[in-house]
């Protein structure tokens, strides 16, 4: 990458062109060039037939600086460094501070270019782009230009690994809206590189992050979480947050609302009843109904009968 620092001292990160790609520009240039040269001169000598030798070589003279030498002064200038050919490669033409070029270095790089380009077959500006560390030809030094390259290929982002499923939605309550994007951008590139960490720092590094963010937040980290599942569990919070505010849907996935927190003491079922020892009365099991009492005898009260004698006694007298 080239270090290109302009009249403010802010450095600018360019990727000079290299040579293959700047070889296949200038053939395409050169194939319109001529093309076009070709095309007028075959028309503009049927045209002056009647000139003589003398008029006739003028014309063609005059055509080829025009067309060879000044057709790539114009476009470079009007296209703010971007020919045919550097557009099919996504070049451009750019000054040294990288600011677009004017007609003085497109003017310079043209008639240079007719020389170590056309003249010599590319064999100059070939040698002085292999010398120079940024890949310039004599046009771009005598300009004080550099082709650098537009279309830079972006790699996708890595996504940040997802929390663990135990703490997927324990931080829907959180006030994240004051956590400074800086912090965001450390708690992300941790969550990235966390594998690749010694585990004491990475254990570190998290707990500091970890008690940064809890302290933006005004809530304390969980106790007994670990602070890395702390911190992908608040990033997957915020991602989901703004995914329902971009899109009006959380990410798929995610619960609507938060689990039993794993923090909480398990519940367990009641103990069973303990057998009830001899001579007293069994207890009720909290399953069993309990029982229906029967309606008097008519005629009788309700001490008398065997009903009553067996609430008593507990035995029914025989029949």
């Amino acid at each position: 990458m080239s270090q290109l620092v302009t009249g403010d001292a802010v450095v600018l990160g360019l990727r000079p062109a290299r040579l293959p790609s700047r070889a296949l520009a200038v053939f395409i240039d050169l194939v319109v060039l001529w093309s076009v040269y070709l095309a007028l001169s075959m028309a503009l000598l049927s045209a002056t037939g009647s000139l003589d030798e003398a008029a006739t070589a003028a014309v063609a003279v005059a055509l080829l600086v025009l067309v060879l030498m000044g057709g790539p002064v114009a476009v470079e200038t009007l296209s703010h460094g971007r020919s045919l050919g550097k557009l099919v490669c996504g070049l451009r033409v750019v000054r040294e501070d990288g600011g677009p070029i004017r007609f003085r270095h497109a003017l310079v790089r043209g008639a240079l270019g007719f020389v170590e380009i056309q003249m010599s077959v590319g064999v100059v500006a070939c040698i002085a782009s292999l010398v120079s560390a940024r890949g310039r030809r004599l046009g771009d030094v005598f300009a004080g230009t550099l082709v650098v390259r537009e279309r830079i290929p972006v790699p996708r982002p890595t996504p940040v690994p997802p929390p663990p499923p135990w703490v997927a939605a324990h931080f829907t309550e959180l006030d994240l809206s004051r956590v400074p994007e800086g912090l965001w951008l450390a708690v992300r590139q941790y969550l990235l590189r966390v594998d690749q960490l010694d585990p004491q720092v990475s254990w570190s590094m998290a707990q500091r992050l970890a008690t940064d963010v809890a302290s933006f937040t005004g809530t304390p980290m969980p106790e007994g979480m670990p602070p890395a599942a702390y911190l992908s569990g608040v990033v997957a919070e915020r991602q989901g947050r703004d995914a329902q505010r971009a899109f009006g849907t959380r990410p798929e996935g995610a619960p609507a609302a938060p689990p039993p927190s794993p923090f909480s003491p398990p519940s367990f079922p009641p103990p069973s009843p303990s057998p009830s020892p001899q001579g007293s009365a069994p207890a009720a099991s909290p399953l069993t109904p309990p029982p229906v009492p029967r309606p008097p005898r008519a005629g009788g009260s309700e001490s008398d009968g065997p009903e009553a004698e067996e609430r008593r006694t507990g035995f029914v007298p025989p029949a």
